[in-house]
């Protein structure tokens, strides 16, 4: 007899929480389907009209013209340089800014808000606003682009930083303070140890997405094979455009493989 109403209880809790998990589902898909609505991806005679001109423009788009290609090495170069330098001053200063986000090693709960706030802050700006105040403050060139990525990555960079350091393990970190450690000897032999895979991880993938992010850059005069694009684009050069986006995808392509292969060295 109990065993019958322990079976009927269980049953009845997977009920409820079926009955929740879809209740969730439908609630979700409504507000999935409302932006939909909202933003006209319904209006199906403005998609139709649409297709016309897409198909037009692929058709200006081709062939490619690449007959400018070496004018586009430096402006590659430049992006690269931009993407490497913004990574590397992120990753710099979110190391402390992560330890400073934790809650197992920020040395006071005042200091962790603030460091989280300045975080959400610098993750709340896109870098593309970024780079359009530094151009404002130091002109163009690549140096705006890479204070922008470099900031507005610290955001994203310091906060992986922050939850791969709040989920290491406890016993090394205990086992340092057994020991008599400092709290700065504590982090670099009890923490570190154990999440550094995770930080380069998180520092490669975010030098592929500032690749990525660096030609982006460069339509708002932040230097790099986007300033290329953006002029096409206005001169209304289509082959040369889709030339730039192939040697882009192409650049890409590398900086993703390339990586990749860094990734599995460090594992």
């Amino acid at each position: 007899m109990k065993v019958d109403l322990d079976f009927d209880l269980i049953l009845m809790q997977r009920r409820r929480a079926w009955n929740r998990s879809m209740i969730q589902l439908t609630l979700t898909l409504s507000v999935v389907i409302i932006s939909w609505y909202y933003v006209g991806l319904f209006d199906v005679e403005r998609l139709r009209e649409a297709l016309p001109n897409l198909f037009s423009l692929f058709g200006e788009m081709f062939p490619p013209d690449f007959s400018e290609v070496s004018t586009w090495i430096k402006p590659l170069l430049d992006t690269l340089a931009m993407s490497l330098a913004g990574t590397a001053i992120a990753v710099l200063l979110s190391i402390p800014l992560g330890i400073l986000a934790a809650r197992n090693t920020s040395p006071h709960p005042i200091i962790y808000q603030m460091s989280r706030a300045l975080l959400n802050g610098l993750r709340s700006i896109p870098e593309l606003i970024m780079g359009i105040m530094f151009v404002a403050a130091v002109g163009f060139g690549a140096l705006p682009g890479v204070l922008a990525l470099g900031l507005h990555s610290i955001g994203m960079v310091a906060k992986f930083f922050a939850e791969a350091i709040e989920h290491a393990d406890q016993a090394p970190v205990e086992a340092a303070r057994a020991a008599g450690c400092s709290p700065l000897q504590v982090i670099i032999h009890g923490i570190f140890p154990q999440v550094l895979p995770q930080l380069s991880d998180t520092a490669l993938y975010r030098w592929e997405y500032n690749f990525r992010a660096s030609t982006v850059m460069g339509m708002v005069g932040a230097g790099g094979i986007g300033f290329e694009l953006m002029g096409s684009l206005r001169l209304m050069q289509y082959q040369d455009v889709s030339a730039i986006l192939i040697v882009i995808l192409a650049m890409v392509t590398l900086v993703d493989t390339f990586s990749s292969f860094l990734r599995r060295k460090f594992k």
